[in-house]
């Protein structure tokens, strides 16, 4: 198996693609610079899960600055790059646009020519179904996404065109993967899944922005780890969605089943919906199953189940987590 390097390695969907990685016997190779955009106790735990596979190495790094990435390309000879260092979320975007832009899009320029710099000839990039709004459903990977409604979604679109610049100059083999909502153990704070078992679990007022029928497509963090690996295959350059696939939920119903799960009743408190959010969102995956051959194989029910058990199980120290 080759040596990847895999940036964002203690995010969320960092932490499961490094430990799936692992476990398929890659060499990993994991930076992140455990910034505080939210709890790092969560970061934290997540290496900790990664720290006991041999073949895995990590380094604090931010892929903002080039120079610290470039001693690090000089020190290992990587087969490809997973680009999954990124800020994420719609609202915090719109408070502070600067840093989505100056992580999400300069911090893939820099990756993109250190790979053309080291002649690497593989480049993953995480994108976004936030691209998608305002589009008819299920979206298609070709669907015009040319006017995005956060700074967070643009970020990830001009990150989107860099890499096919530097496919189109220097032949670099690009999988561009758009993730629809990506919940499970270990989640983000700010996502709605991990808040409302936290806020249920312990009788805190469930804040609900809207009256809670917008839907998502939501997807277990296993099966987007499991798309994220086979997008290591040589596309050309090409979009693929990773999605739930089956069809979007409401979180009204999302919450209906946490609460089922944890007996326990939610103390909803509603607040106005969001401008720069997006009312529903449902892949189409017909594309990523007929070039990577992958579809997602949890469902709501049983991903649900297991990220509630999670939490749960480690209910002590997460109810220092700060959302």
């Amino acid at each position: 198996m080759g040596s990847i390097l895999v940036t964002g390695a203690a995010g969320f969907i960092g932490w499961k693609t490094c430990e799936k990685l692992l476990e398929y016997s890659y060499t990993v190779v994991g930076i992140d610079n455990l910034n505080h955009h939210y709890d790092v106790r969560l970061k934290q735990w997540r290496l900790n899960q990664l720290e006991r596979f041999a073949n895995f190495t990590f380094h604090k790094l931010d892929i903002e600055h080039i120079e610290a990435l470039r001693s690090l390309f000089q020190k290992y000879k990587f087969d490809a790059v997973i680009n999954l260092a990124a800020r994420a979320g719609v609202r915090a975007s719109v408070e502070n646009p600067h840093i989505y832009f100056t992580t999400n899009t300069l911090g893939t320029l820099n990756l993109l020519e250190l790979c053309k710099e080291f002649d690497i000839r593989k480049f993953v990039l995480a994108s976004t179904s936030s691209l998608y709004a305002g589009q008819n459903m299920p979206f298609k990977e070709d669907l015009p996404v040319n006017t995005p409604i956060s700074p967070y979604a643009a970020s990830k679109k001009a990150a989107e065109v860099l890499s096919y610049t530097y496919h189109s100059l220097y032949g670099i083999d690009v999988s561009i993967l758009r993730y629809f909502t990506v919940y499970g153990p270990a989640g983000r704070p700010d996502m709605s899944i991990f808040r409302f078992i936290k806020w249920i679990d312990e009788g805190t007022p469930l804040q609900l922005f809207g009256d809670g029928s917008q839907s998502r497509d939501f997807t277990y963090v296993d099966d987007i780890a499991e798309g994220t690996i086979k997008a290591l295959k040589n596309v050309g350059y090409e979009i693929i969605n990773l999605g739930g696939g089956n069809k979007p939920y409401s979180l009204k119903y999302i919450i209906s089943l946490i609460e089922k799960l944890l007996n326990k009743k939610a103390k909803i408190e509603h607040k106005p919906f969001h401008v720069a959010d997006m009312k529903a969102s449902w892949a189409d995956i017909s594309k990523a199953n007929k070039l990577l051959g992958w579809q997602p194989r949890i469902g709501i029910e049983d991903g649900l189940k297991m990220t509630v058990e999670w939490h749960v199980k480690n209910r002590g120290w997460l109810k220092q987590v700060q959302l």
